[in-house]
C-alpha cells in the first residue's frame, strides 16, 4: 500500500514542507530511506520502528521505502521522524489515508514511541500555515513555539499511539493552548546607562548610533568604560516591532536557543564573541549551512571587544554584511542567505599595552612606533570606512565617579532614539529602509537636504581629512541622525560638525 505525509525542513531561517511518499510491498523485508537523506534522518528508521512496536502496532515485516521530496533539499531535522512513522501506519492499514490531508507533523521519536521537541518549529509552521495546512503535530515541549502563528490549529500530543488514536477517531485531542504567558517575563538586560558616571562624549556617540543605526569603533586605554558601555546599547536601541520579533525568533528557533518561556524574543539580541571565534562561527556555514554570530546578532547588536585580536580574515568576513544587511553562505550542496541587519560595535586598545596618549599621566606607554603599527594594522581601512563613529574613550576623572547625582537611565535615552527612528520611519518608509544607516547613495540627496553652509563644511572636511567616497555619504548620514534628534529637518552646519567630530581620527596608523 501506498500513504502520503508532510513534514519540514529548514532551509536558511525558512522552512520547507517535505513530502513523505511510504510504499509498503511484498518482498523480504527491507527498509530504506531515499530522497537526500543525512545520516540524522537515515537513522530514523532504528527509532521509530522500535517506537510503533512499543506504541502497540505489530505490523507485518515486508519491504518498506519511504521517499522524502523535493529529493534536491538535503534532510537533516530530526522532526521528519513522526511524519515517516505516521506514513509507515497508514501504508499499513493502521491510520485512515484521507485522514491525513491538511496536517504536517513534526517530531522527533524515542523508542517508546513519545515525541521530542526539535529546533525551527517556528519557520516550519509558518511555512505550514502559508502552504494551507490546517492544523500540525508537534512535541509538547514545541507548542508554544508553534503557537505564535496565527491561522493554524496546533496539536501538541505526548507521544505516537495519542497522534494515531485520534487520527483514527479513537480519541479526541484538543488544540493546544500557550502557557508562555504563565511564565514570568524577565528582561535580558540588567545594565543600564545609570550606571555610567561621565563619558558624556562617549554615550552621545552612542545614542546618536542607536538613533540611527551606526556602527561605532571606540578607541581607549584598559578600564575606561569601553566595555561597560556597549553592553548598554541595547537598552537604548527601539523595542522590537512583532515583524522583527518573529525574525529573531524564527532564527534562534533554529540554532536551538529560544527562551524557557517559549515566546517571542522580545529583546534586542546582544552577541559578544571571544577574539578566538572562527570565521565560520561569525559568519554561519557548515557542511549543513546554521547562522553565525553576525545572524544571531540580527535586528540588535554585534559587540567585538579587543578588535585587533581577532583573526584578520574573520574581521573582512564582516565587511558584506556591513554594506548588504545580509550574509550569504556558499557550498557545494547549497548558497543560503541570512539576514545580518546589525549595529556593530567596537571596542580595542590605542596600542598593544594600551596606553599610548594616557593623557593622564598614569601610565606610560612602552610599545615602539613599529609596535603600534602592526598592531593597527590588524584592522584593514575598508573596514574602518564601514564604521561611521570613530570615537576615542579617555579614562574616568575621579569627579564623575565619586559624583553623587545619578546618571541619566537608558529609559530616557531610548525615548529620544524611538522619536529620532518614528521620524525616520516616516521619511524613509517609501524606499523601504528604516533607519538613517540604511540609505542608499541613490535617495541620498533626497532624503539629507543641507544647507549651503552645511555643504561648504563638508566639502573642507572632505579634502582636509582625505575621506572617501563611502566616508562621506556616512558622515551625511549621522548628521541626518543628529538632525533627527533635535527634530530638525534641514541639516546644518552645526550637525555636520558634530559628525565629522565623530568620525575623528582616533589615533590608529593604518596604510
Amino acid at each position: 500500500m501506498f500513504a502520503r505525509t508532510y513534514g519540514s525542513e529548514t532551509f536558511g531561517i525558512e522552512g520547507i514542507i517535505i513530502d513523505v511518499e511510504v510504499d509498503v510491498s511484498p518482498g523480504l523485508p527491507h527498509f530504506e530511506v531515499v530522497g537526500l537523506a543525512e545520516s540524522s534522518v537515515k537513522e530514523a528508521k532504528g527509532r521509530f520502528r522500535p517506537a510503533i512496536k512499543n506504541s502497540g502496532f505489530s505490523l507485518q515485516q515486508e519491504k518498506v521505502t519511504i521517499n522524502l521530496a523535493p529529493a534536491d533539499v538535503r534532510k537533516s531535522s530530526p522532526g521528519l521522524d513522526l511524519p515517516m512513522a505516521v506514513g509507515v501506519l497508514a501504508a499499513y492499514g493502521e491510520i485512515p489515508a484521507k485522514k491525513l490531508q491538511g496536517s504536517l507533523f513534526i517530531a522527533e521519536l524515542t523508542l517508546e514511541g513519545e515525541l521530542r521537541p526539535v529546533r525551527g518549529v517556528l519557520p516550519m509552521t509558518i511555512a505550514a500555515r502559508d502552504m494551507g495546512f490546517e492544523r500540525i503535530f508537534v512535541a509538547p515541549d514545541n507548542a508554544d513555539e508553534a503557537l505564535l502563528v496565527d491561522g493554524i490549529e496546533v496539536y501538541a500530543p505526548p507521544n505516537l499511539r495519542e497522534v494515531a488514536d485520534f487520527l483514527t477517531g479513537r480519541k479526541n485531542i484538543l488544540p493546544a493552548e500557550s502557557h508562555a504567558d504563565e511564565i514570568p517575563p524577565t528582561s535580558a538586560f540588567h545594565e543600564d546607562f545609570a550606571d555610567v558616571q561621565g563619558q558624556f562624549f562617549a554615550k552621545r556617540a552612542l545614542e546618536i548610533a542607536a538613533a540611527g543605526g551606526h556602527n561605532v569603533l571606540m578607541v581607549g586605554s584598559p578600564g575606561s568604560g569601553k566595555t561597560m558601555l556597549a553592553r548598554r546599547m541595547p537598552t537604548i536601541l527601539p523595542k522590537l516591532s512583532r515583524e522583527e520579533a518573529l525574525e529573531v525568533t524564527k532564527i534562534y528557533s533554529i540554532v536551538g536557543k529560544l527562551p524557557k518561556s517559549g515566546g517571542l524574543v522580545d529583546e534586542r539580541p546582544f552577541r559578544s564573541p571571544h577574539h578566538d571565534v572562527t570565521m565560520q562561527a561569525v559568519s554561519g556555514g557548515g557542511t549543513i549551512p546554521r547562522p553565525g554570530e553576525v545572524t544571531l546578532a540580527h535586528n540588535g547588536v554585534l559587540f567585538l571587544d579587543e578588535l585587533p585580536e581577532f583573526n584578520k580574515q574573520t574581521l573582512e568576513t564582516l565587511r558584506q554584511p556591513l554594506e548588504d544587511r545580509v550574509v550569504t553562505v556558499s557550498r557545494v550542496n547549497a548558497t543560503v542567505t541570512y539576514p545580518a541587519n546589525i549595529i556593530l560595535i567596537c571596542a580595542m586598545n590605542p596600542c598593544p599595552c594600551g596606553y599610548a596618549g594616557d593623557k593622564s599621566g598614569a601610565h606610560r606607554c612602552v610599545c615602539s612606533a613599529d609596535e603600534i603599527k602592526r598592531y593597527t594594522r590588524r584592522i584593514s581601512g575598508p573596514l574602518l570606512d564601514r564604521i561611521d563613529i570613530h570615537i576615542n574613550v579617555p579614562r574616568v576623572k575621579y569627579e564623575d565617579l565619586s559624583a553623587k547625582t545619578k546618571a541619566e537611565p537608558s529609559a530616557k535615552i531610548r525615548e529620544r532614539v524611538e522619536a529620532a527612528r518614528k521620524i525616520q520611519f516616516r521619511r524613509l518608509k517609501k524606499y523601504d529602509v528604516f533607519c538613517n544607516a540604511q540609505i542608499n547613495r541613490g535617495f541620498l540627496r533626497e532624503t539629507c537636504p543641507m544647507e549651503s553652509a552645511a555643504q561648504e563644511l563638508l566639502r573642507q572636511a572632505f579634502e582636509r581629512l582625505y575621506m572617501s567616497g563611502r566616508s562621506h555619504d556616512r558622515v551625511i548620514k549621522v548628521a541626518r541622525t543628529i538632525a533627527d534628534l533635535a527634530g530638525e529637518e534641514i541639516i546644518t552646519a552645526r550637525h555636520i560638525s558634530e559628525a565629522v567630530g565623530l568620525r575623528a581620527d582616533v589615533g590608529l596608523n593604518i596604510e
